[in-house]
Parts: C-alpha cells; sequence; structure tokens
C-alpha cells in the first residue's frame, strides 16, 4: 500500500482518498471567495454569505444526493472514479474467523446506506461547522470578559451606588433582557465551550486512526463514518465509468414515465425535469472549474501577496552634505576631538542641531546666548537647539 501510486487493483491509494476528502473544503474556500468578490459590486450577495453554512450545505445535499443515486459515490469521489460498494462479510460454520479476503463481497449500495451516507457527508459537518462557530464566539466573548471585565459586574456596581429610582429602573432594564430564550443559548453555549474540544479531539484523533491504518494496509475503512455503514471506496472500472452515463439516462427516463397526469401536464413536467437536470449537470461542471480557478488564483495571489507583504530592504540614504564654514566665523581645529571655541579637549560634547558641529556643553551654550548663532557656519540659532552627545556611554 506505501508503494502503490494508483492504476493497480481496485483498492484506492491514500493519496487518492486523501485528495477526495479535501476536495468539498477547497470547493466551498472557491464558492466563499467568487461570492466575497461579486458581493462588491452586488451587496444582497451578503445575505449569502451571513448563511455561509446553510447555503453550503443546501448545495453540498443537492450534489451528493445526486452523485449517490447515480454513481453510488460522494460528489468528490466521482470525480476521482471512485465508488462506494457495501461490504457483506459472510462466515463459515466450521471457522468463526474469516481470513482477510475471504468471504468478503462487494455489492451496490442500499437505500438506508445511501441515506446514511447523506447524513456523514453534509449534516455532520454543517452540526461540526455550527458548534465550532459557536465556541469560537463563547471563546472570544470569555477573552474579551478577561481582557475588558464583565459588563455584568459593572452595571451592578453602577446599581449599587445610584439612587433608589435608578436600581428600580436598570432592574427592570434587566429583568426585560433576561428572558428565557437568553438563559437557554447562554446554557447552551457554555456546554459547548466544555464539551466541543473534546469532541473535536476525539473526532481528529479517530480519523487520524482510521487513516494511519489504512495507510498501513491494516483496514479497508478510510474513515469511521464508512466502517459504521459498512462501505468500501474502491477504484471505479472502465466499464462502469462507461456505463454510468447510460445508467444515468436511463434513471432520469425512468423518472419521466412515472410522471402523472394529463399530456399536457406531463409535458410541462418533464420539461422542468429536463431544465433541472441541466441545471445540475452545469452545476457540477461549474463547481469543478470554480475548485481548479480557485486553486490556480490561489497560488497566483499567495505568491503575489507574499511579495507584497515582504519587507522591501532599501541601501541607506546617502549622509548630508557638511555645512559650509563662513569666511567669518571661527575655523575647525584639525583634531576633530578639541573643541573650536576653547581649543581645548570637548568637556560635555553638544552639538548645535542648526549646522551639526559639536562643542563644549559650556562653550556653546554661552556663545549662542549671547550671539544667537552658530559660531561656525553663522547660522540663526537659540539654546533650545543645543543637543547634549552621549558617544562616550
Amino acid at each position: 500500500m506505501l508503494f502503490q501510486v494508483g492504476g493497480q487493483g481496485t483498492r484506492p491509494t491514500f493519496f487518492e482518498m486523501a485528495a477526495a476528502q479535501q476536495l468539498p473544503a477547497s470547493l466551498r474556500a472557491a464558492l466563499t471567495y467568487s461570492i466575497g468578490v461579486m458581493a462588491l459590486r452586488r451587496p444582497f450577495l451578503h445575505k449569502v454569505l451571513d448563511c455561509e453554512d446553510e447555503f453550503f450545505s443546501l448545495l453540498m445535499l443537492v450534489l451528493e444526493t445526486h452523485s449517490l443515486r447515480t454513481t453510488d459515490a460522494s460528489f468528490a469521489e466521482s470525480l476521482y472514479g471512485l465508488r462506494r460498494r457495501a461490504v457483506k462479510i459472510r462466515v463459515k460454520k466450521e471457522d468463526a474467523r474469516p481470513k482477510s479476503g475471504d468471504g468478503v463481497q462487494l455489492s451496490g449500495l442500499e437505500k438506508h446506506q445511501r441515506t446514511l451516507s447523506v447524513v456523514f457527508l453534509v449534516v455532520l459537518p454543517y452540526f461540526k461547522s455550527k458548534l465550532h462557530s459557536i465556541y469560537n464566539k463563547e471563546r472570544e466573548a470569555r477573552l474579551q470578559a478577561s481582557l475588558w471585565g464583565n459588563g455584568d459586574e459593572t452595571v451592578e456596581e453602577a446599581e449599587y451606588f445610584s439612587g433608589g429610582d435608578a436600581s428600580l429602573v436598570s432592574g427592570e432594564t434587566l429583568d426585560a433582557e433576561a428572558t428565557i430564550r437568553a438563559r437557554l443559548t447562554k446554557k447552551i453555549q457554555k456546554i459547548v465551550f466544555s464539551c466541543y474540544p473534546w469532541l473535536h479531539a476525539s473526532s481528529e484523533g479517530m480519523s487520524f486512526a482510521y487513516q494511519l491504518l489504512y495507510l498501513l494496509d491494516a483496514t479497508g475503512f478510510y474513515s469511521f463514518g464508512l466502517h459504521a455503514l459498512g462501505i468500501h471506496v474502491c477504484r471505479a472500472t472502465g466499464q462502469e465509468l462507461m456505463d454510468t452515463s447510460s445508467r444515468i439516462s436511463k434513471i432520469r427516463s425512468n423518472e419521466r414515465d412515472r410522471l402523472r397526469g394529463p399530456p399536457w401536464l406531463k409535458t410541462l413536467q418533464g420539461a422542468l425535469l429536463s431544465c433541472a437536470y441541466t441545471m445540475l449537470d452545469y452545476a457540477q461542471t461549474g463547481l469543478i472549474a470554480a475548485v481548479f480557478i480557485f486553486k490556480m488564483m490561489e497560488w497566483w495571489y499567495q505568491s503575489a501577496e507574499e511579495r507584497m507583504s515582504a519587507p522591501t530592504v532599501y541601501p541607506p540614504p546617502p549622509p548630508p552634505p557638511a555645512p559650509k564654514v563662513a569666511k567669518e566665523g571661527i575655523p575647525l581645529p584639525p583634531d576633530r576631538t578639541i573643541c573650536p571655541l576653547c581649543s581645548q579637549m570637548r568637556a560635555n560634547p553638544s552639538v548645535v542641531t542648526i549646522s551639526g558641529f559639536v562643542f563644549c556643553y559650556a562653550c556653546i551654550f554661552k556663545y549662542v546666548s549671547q550671539y544667537n548663532r552658530c559660531p561656525v557656519t553663522l547660522m540663526p540659532a537659540n539654546v533650545d537647539q543645543i543637543r547634549r552627545l552621549f558617544h562616550d556611554m
């Protein structure tokens, strides 16, 4: 199993199963991104984004039901040429333990298996997504309360320090706001906040265990849902892929034959049914194209975003040119550590910001206070433009 790349046998590889499992998430990201872009010009599409979980679950419900009915596979599995088969194990009377590969028969899915497959593919992920959003909201609320304090405590303190009339008014307001529904919602949020991490860790751990066992060829079930339903995912044969279109047309023709009523009503129902099937086919094709376009755009914009967000390192600007020494100003000594005013080693070196030359603090303070200019460049200056230098620290 570890060295199987594909095309050998009916057992799908781990990478095929993982790709089929990740396809709905990529599809949802593609749809969310596309609707978000269109919502910039069509504001009413923001309502779709507000109900993102319900919209996507309804879409996947239609796709998964149609795919399981026509191909005995989920929407993602059908794109990778995979099929679901019911596992039937026959145990011989002589040996209660069946040998590996003996007594295992694969057959088509039954009606209850298709229904439960839709539950595991659509309903359970929907509830998990809603629990995840409730958990995140409760977590943000508790984090905000820990940082900024609890608003209820502030209200109680305000009531304590206020007068009797104010306490009565605030008490009536609190009684109006604290309804049974709000209390029940808060209690549910607390239960979800305490239980969801354990449920999430258990589901992820079980999923990882099944995937590891499947990778090591220790089980034929890729997930707990497939194991609970008794379903193996197999690679479709060439004949099955060729018969898929004929099977779909046969199912649709049988549904048209079941139409009841007058001829004009049958014609109208048949036309509506044909339009629905055509729209469904176009939707499947469009969703497949959306996934690939989203992946390409994700790769393209991710590289562009990395380039834009990467810090641009520019070379340091060149230093400004040295100020010109005035002809009537004090000449600069050859030794840069000598103060031009006292011709001694600088003590408490300070700079005149208007020119940049360094002097003793006492010398330059006295000179600027008396002449209001730089002694070297004769540029106007005041004592507020003298800054001490701490280069010797």
